[in-house]
Parts: structure tokens; sequence; C-alpha cells
């Protein structure tokens, strides 16, 4: 099947190791060659930012794919590894949580990839096979040519490229919902397809990216008004997760048909892009998929009886997933006893967001039955929901210092330590990804230290 652009006219406008399954990539802290600290304090070779994040991104197995960059990230053609699945499944849950319990009646929704009308930019998602026989038709003449791929074109599923034309398309059979009144919205998530681009290569392809759409229902007199409010509750969201909140930035617009909007903005180290996108439609999208049915569309504002004006959020969680793991990337330098400079990377992702809370690892001791101390706690844990990284069923011998240094690339919270003090008093060592603190912590006080911590950080 060939997967191609077709645009419908608008009336108004034109050596990896495996644990449990999972891959990981065990790399010690970057130790440069012995010299002075002063010396390398001067050296004017600054790594690439964009560089060392998706290396660090493909070694720690967030996101695959052949060519990873920015070109490729930025037009959804990469996938993503365990701990990448999880920290967009995270984000995503974040942002549907904040949408539906931030304000009454919003409703979810699921509907079809194939979309009916196919929204302002349509894919076409034609036969390969058919489309050849086609054009391997001889005699015909360049009009009969085009009528046939026109004709096969109409035929053809149409995939979707944005979430609003099924919300859209939704507003009259969920009125009943809200009894004919407003102001209400329609979420949902789900994979659009992104208009085909060449890539570096010159090859032309077709992105994918997990859009998160609200669709909200006002009156005329309000539209204003809840456009502010979503803005700032757009940006404040969005911040909430970040260590570097003023990475996060809004701008107004005005498009080519006159529709007002804002775009939130994430500013990555080669300017700024767009992950969030807001606009004031009006009722024109309404009129045009309804066919101009005033009746159908009428619900109550107060006493009158209106046609509501439409606003759209639409953000796009792989481009918020992006952002975190380019904002939460840390770099931090020290000196040793030996002036010999150490590079620790450290994704300090937010408790919320980061896929793995908590690694699981001994020291020295029995190890039949601290391995099966840690079998306990792992299911213990799990039992919360708290995702955990078994490091200690790992039989590669491997120094702390390198299991630190794998961690806080994978952006694990804690590590925790259990040695034969364990199983002597039940003390375990707790190790902090932000701070590199270890404090002795008694093993029955793990789980709701953790439970806290992680509740403590969301409510912020």
């Amino acid at each position: 099947m060939l997967c191609i652009p077709y645009t419908r006219r608008r009336a108004d406008a034109g050596s990896a190791q495996t644990v449990t399954g999972i891959p990981c990539v065990f790399s010690g802290v970057q130790t440069e060659p012995k010299r002075k600290f002063a010396d390398s304090a001067r050296s004017d070779e600054a790594p690439d930012p964009t560089a060392v994040v998706t290396d660090l991104c493909r070694g720690r197995h967030f996101i695959t794919g052949e060519q990873v960059e920015k070109d490729s990230l930025l037009a959804g053609w990469h996938g993503y590894g365990p701990l990448g699945m999880v920290l967009r499944r995270n984000l995503a849950e974040q942002w549907w949580r904040s949408m539906t319990t931030s304000r009454g009646q919003v409703f979810g929704l699921s509907t079809l990839h194939q979309a009916g009308s196919g929204g302002r930019n349509a894919l076409k998602l034609v036969d390969g096979e058919a489309l050849a026989a086609i054009l391997k038709e001889k005699g015909q003449s360049v009009e009969q040519l085009t009528a046939e791929v026109e004709r096969l074109l109409r035929a053809s599923a149409t995939l979707r490229t944005e979430l609003l034309q099924g919300a859209l398309e939704q507003y009259a059979h969920c009125l009943s919902l809200v009894n004919g009144k407003l102001p209400f919205g329609l979420a949902e998530m789900g994979v659009c397809y992104q208009p085909a681009a060449p890539d570096s290569e010159g090859t032309t392809r077709t992105g994918e990216a997990m859009l998160a759409s609200l669709v909200w229902f006002s009156s005329p007199r309000t539209a204003g008004q809840w456009l502010d409010f979503w803005v700032r509750h757009r940006l404040q969201w969005w911040r909430k997760f970040a260590t570097g909140a003023s990475n996060f930035s809004s701008s107004d617009f005005q498009d080519e048909c006159g529709t007002k909007g804002t775009r939130l903005y994430y500013s990555f180290p080669w300017g700024r892009e767009p992950i969030e996108t807001l606009q004031s439609l009006g009722d024109r999208d309404l009129l045009e998929t309804y066919q101009g049915n005033r009746a159908k569309l009428q619900c109550q504002d107060g006493q009158k009886t209106v046609i509501p004006h439409v606003l759209s959020v639409s953000g796009n969680m792989d481009r918020g997933v992006l952002a975190y793991l380019f904002d939460s990337l840390q770099q931090l330098k020290k000196v040793d006893s030996k002036q010999r400079l150490h590079q620790r990377k450290v994704l300090k992702l937010h408790p919320s967001l980061a896929p793995v809370k908590v690694a699981l690892d001994m020291g020295s001791g029995p190890t039949l039955e601290l391995r099966q101390v840690c079998e306990g706690l792992l299911q213990e844990l799990l039992e919360e929901d708290i995702a955990v990284w078994p490091g200690y069923l790992e039989t590669m011998q491997t120094s702390l210092e390198q299991l630190h240094s794998k961690y806080d690339e994978m952006g694990v919270l804690f590590t925790i330590l259990l040695s034969d003090s364990t199983l002597e008093n039940g003390l375990i060592q707790l190790r902090n990804r932000d701070t590199s603190i270890k404090e002795v912590m008694h093993i029955s006080h793990i789980k709701n230290f953790l439970i806290k911590y992680i509740l403590a950080a969301e409510n912020v």
C-alpha cells in the first residue's frame, strides 16, 4: 500500500545486553585523558547539545530509527524504545488527566484513523498494485490517465492528519449528554499522519505523530475569554514538568484565513518549535461539517439559542517528549583527587514522567538471599504501580559508579542497594538521582516514601 498526499478543497481556502527482556546498555562515567582541569576548561570545543541528546536517547533506548536527528524527529520518522514508549505514555496520561479534570463537561472520544472527509490536508492510502496497473495501461491519453488516477484516489481510504474533524462530526450526537447547554468539550488522543516531506536522501516520507486534542464548544460571547483561559492553562501545564520553565513560551498568530490563535513553543538548541496550537475557529468549520444545517447545531446559552463557536487545542505528544528530553538533560562536571575531569549526564525528568522510578541492585552479601528480598520488594512496588528496573538480575560485574551513571542517563529517580546489612537489620541504601545523596533507610519504609514523593511532585 502507498500513502500519498491528497488535498481536499475547502469552500473558504486552498554492545547491548538484556535484562528481563528490556534492552539496556552499560557505559561507565566518561573520563577524559589525564590533564589539568584548568586546561580542559579553556577548551572551545563544546559538544553539540543536539548530538548529545540524540546519542543518549538511542543508547538508552528512548528513541529508535535508522536516522535519529533533528529533522527526522520533528517529521515523525522515528519510533520509541522501551523507555521512550513509557515516557510518551506518562506524558499522554498527564495530558488527558489535566484536560478531562480541569473543567466539567469534557468527554472522551475515539474516532477512526480513516477519516470520513480527511480534514484540511488529507492523505490517501492507495493500493500500489492498482496504481501500477493504471500507469501500465497503454494507449491512454493524459486526460484518461488523470481521470483513472482521480477515480482511484476517491475510492481510497483517507488517513486523518488531525483530530478536529472527528470531534466536529460527533458534536450533534453529543448534545444530548449536556442537555443542549454550553460550554462543553470533546477530547481525543491518537496517531495522525503528517504530510509527506523529503528526508536527507531526497526520499519523500510520510510521518506519524501522537496528537492530543480538545475541541471546546462555547457561546460566541465568551469565546475570547475561553481562548485566554485555555492558553494560560496549557502554558502552565507544560511548564509544570520542566526544569527550565522559561523554555516554554507562547505567541499569538493569525493564519491566511484570518483565524486567530496562539502557539505554544519549546526553545530547542536550534530554535523554537511548536508543541501545541490553540485556535478560535468561530462557527465556520461546524457549519461546513453539517452543510449549513443550523437547526441541528443550535444549543442553549442561558436563555438564548445559539450556534456555538469552536476552540481547538491540539498538542503534539511526540514533540512534547522531545522537549522534555532536551529540557531534562544536565551535564555535570567534577574533578577527582587526581585532577581528572569527569562528566556526568543526568536526565532529570519530572517524577511523573520518568519511565523508571526505582532501580533495585545488590551489593555484597549472600546472593540467593538478597535476590529473594529484591523479588519481594519488586512485587510490593509493582503492586503500587511504581515502575522498577530489576538491576539485581544483571550478571555482568560492574562498579557502583558505572551503575549510577547508567541509571542517571535513564532518568531513574532512586537507586536502592541491598547488602548483607539488609539481611541483618533491614537497612538499605537509597541514592537520589537529582542530588546524588545516599541515605540509609529501613526497607519497610521504602514503599510509603516513594508513594509520597511521587504524589508530592504531581501536586506541585
